[in-house]
């Protein structure tokens, strides 16, 4: 390794983004567990991922709420919060920060000034970045999962796999008892037709249409998400021609989690619960609307089908898609 174990006893990780992107992260955060075992590792990030690290904490060790800084959409900046945050960072002494957020065309002025002993992450030609043989230039190709594990390999740490991860406990499996779905294992399909962006959201027509066709089948359907989404969902409901099981607002990412997991499939825009799938190797329709399906759709094309809308918009594709994975599962 380029940094030595006996030299890397506290480590910050700063990702400031969704779920779908951290659960990517997870197998380089994974190889850098196993690197440095005995290390305190911190990540910093959006003020839900609090709860990413209580989920994994085999990988995590604390968490530190980003308070936002120019030019990062995800998080207004708050000019005195940000001080108090930098110098409660700095306090810390970090030997080590990895900045995993994207190319650092923005934010590495930013994670210097956290103070470690060394700064590692990515770089992009003609932007700062330190000259410490720590940073690499960001690759602008291949799926994320690479990206990240492809910042450890250049920092000398082994790969420990691509597989993703998304524990459960016997909360969240309490918790979606509570719901009282009256669903059994493999017996039903979840369906999520909302994303955090609605140019990435497919056509509620059409979820509609393939929920009908999974109740035909002899599937129950679940509808899947957050409260703010329960317009979607009701969007959907209104095409169907049969009734599903609608848990907009009512599941925690936890339950929600725990249904996948025992999901005959799932059929989704590409967002968070793609990559909840992929972890749990649960079948999946994955409609990708950004027009970067071989960046986030899951890796394993047999289990997982991928459908890049912006290059084909075919409706009868996708269908034929569910039909087959329908066919397998049956």
């Amino acid at each position: 390794m380029k940094l030595p174990s006996s030299q890397i006893k506290k480590i910050a990780i700063f990702r400031a983004l969704q779920l779908g992107d951290m659960l990517c992260a997870i197998p380089a955060i994974r190889a850098l567990r196993y690197a440095y075992p005995d290390a305190e590792i911190i990540l910093i990030g959006l003020p839900w991922a609090k709860s990413l690290t209580e989920r994994f904490p085999q990988y995590f060790d604390g968490f530190i709420v980003f308070p936002g800084y120019p030019g990062l959409p995800e998080q207004k900046l708050n000019p005195r919060v940000f001080t108090t945050f930098l110098a409660d960072v700095q306090n810390r002494e970090f030997d080590l920060v990895i900045q995993m957020q994207g190319n650092g065309s923005v934010i590495n002025p930013m994670v210097e000034l956290f103070g470690a002993n060394y700064t590692s992450g990515y770089a992009k030609e003609g932007h700062y970045a330190p000259d410490n043989g720590l940073f690499m230039s960001y690759p602008d190709f291949g799926h994320e999962i690479d990206r990240h594990i492809m910042l450890m390999e250049f920092l000398g740490i082994e790969s420990k796999g691509h597989a993703l991860e998304y524990p459960l406990t016997t909360n969240d499996y309490n918790a979606l008892d509570e719901l009282n779905l009256d669903i059994e294992p493999k017996k039903y399909v979840c369906i999520h037709p909302g994303s955090r962006g609605t140019w990435r959201q497919w056509p509620v027509q059409y979820f509609a249409a393939l929920a009908d066709y999974c109740i035909e089948q002899g599937y129950k359907v679940v509808l899947t998400g957050t409260k703010e989404e329960s317009e979607i969902i009701d969007a959907v409901i209104s095409h169907m021609r049969y009734a599903p099981i609608n848990t907009a607002g009512k599941t925690s990412m936890g339950a929600v989690g725990a249904l996948i997991q025992n999901a005959a499939m799932l059929i989704s825009n590409c967002t968070g619960v793609s990559h909840i799938a992929s972890a749990f190797k649960t079948p999946s329709i994955v409609i990708s609307m950004d027009g970067e399906p071989q960046r986030w759709g899951p890796l394993d094309k047999r289990v997982h089908r991928t459908i890049n809308w912006l290059q084909s918009p075919d409706f009868h594709q996708v269908f034929r898609e569910t039909i087959e994975l329908v066919s397998l599962a049956s």
